[in-house]
């Protein structure tokens, strides 16, 4: 019974995260930047309450962490916090323009890909090794993609970006083992804010925004908080009991979500070639992955055995 909490609260947070193109449609008519700056600001501010009430202990241990490392570690640290905070801020004002402006689908696709980015990039950049199913799921990714590209060249584009930079945040993230996810959130969300705040309000004149109304910032609370810092701490409390590598298969309920919707409620169409490359990149994900499916089922098979 204890198992099933966290296989729930994994679950629930990719589920939530499969529905955001709802309250990103809801405020489709302001600019993807207005947008931006209003769901990190909800963002940061319910990440700090979080800090100091139920992450104190985490945040005061983390600085402690921090102050023991050299001067040279902080400085490389402070960097790479830095590049990672500008690749999430990218990463979410590409998202909301795609969703949007392009598709629902191109938003969907660039998460659908992702994992699978991040190993090829974990394999450039950090020489991370890869199995024989991993390089056949690159491969049949590769082909998607290009059946994509062929369909709408745009989106394709747009889906590798959203995709490339949220690879790279995550790369960025293996740099900080050890700190609370929490409490890296709240320091991204502060530099984040920093940047995007000054050119924001001196941009917003010469943009033409719209004034915020009621509306606007429910859904703009909305995004902040229950799509962004409620899932990520649902992911945080799984992960203290599932393995990495479950909650990476379970990460794809997320953008299966986002096509049932594109699909269902959007009313979205699909060309004959995005078809068969959205059948490519199942497959791939399927082929990505079977190591650790196949490692679930020997798992099942020794408990079975034992009881």
């Amino acid at each position: 019974m204890k198992i099933n909490r966290y296989y729930l609260a994994a679950i629930a947070a990719f589920v939530i995260w499969g529905f955001i193109p709802f309250p990103l449609r809801a405020v489709s008519d302001y600019a993807s930047s207005q947008i931006m700056f209003y769901r990190i600001s909800f963002a940061l501010l319910g990440t700090i309450i979080l800090l100091l009430t139920l992450k104190r202990k985490a945040l005061q241990s983390d600085w402690q962490k921090f102050r023991s490392e050299s001067g040279l570690s902080r400085r490389k640290l402070l960097t790479v916090m830095t590049t990672a905070s500008l690749l999430l801020s990218f990463n979410w004002l590409l998202f909301i323009y795609v969703v949007n402006k392009v598709s629902v689908q191109a938003g969907s696709f660039s998460y659908l890909i992702c994992p699978i980015l991040t190993s090829l990039l974990g394999y450039l950049v950090l020489s991370e090794k890869l199995l024989r199913n991993q390089w056949l799921a690159i491969s049949l990714s590769a082909v998607s993609c290009s059946l994509v590209a062929s369909g709408s060249f745009l989106g394709m584009v747009m889906s590798l970006l959203v995709a490339t930079s949220y690879a790279f945040y995550l790369i960025a993230q293996r740099k900080f083992q050890g700190y609370d996810k929490i409490v890296l959130l709240g320091v991204q969300l502060s530099i984040s804010f920093l940047v995007i705040a000054p050119w924001y309000w001196l941009t917003l004149p010469a943009g033409g925004a719209m004034l915020p109304d009621g509306h606007f910032l429910t859904q703009t609370l909305i995004l902040g908080v229950i799509f962004t810092i409620l899932p990520l701490f649902l992911n945080l409390f799984a992960l203290k009991e599932l393995s990495s590598g479950t909650v990476g298969i379970l990460m794809y309920i997320n953008p299966l979500i986002n096509f049932t919707m594109a699909f269902l409620y959007f009313g979205e169409m699909a060309s004959p070639q995005q078809v068969v490359a959205y059948v490519l990149i199942f497959l791939s994900i399927v082929v990505y992955n079977w190591h650790l499916v196949s490692a679930g089922r020997k798992s099942v098979a020794v408990a079975a055995e034992i009881k």
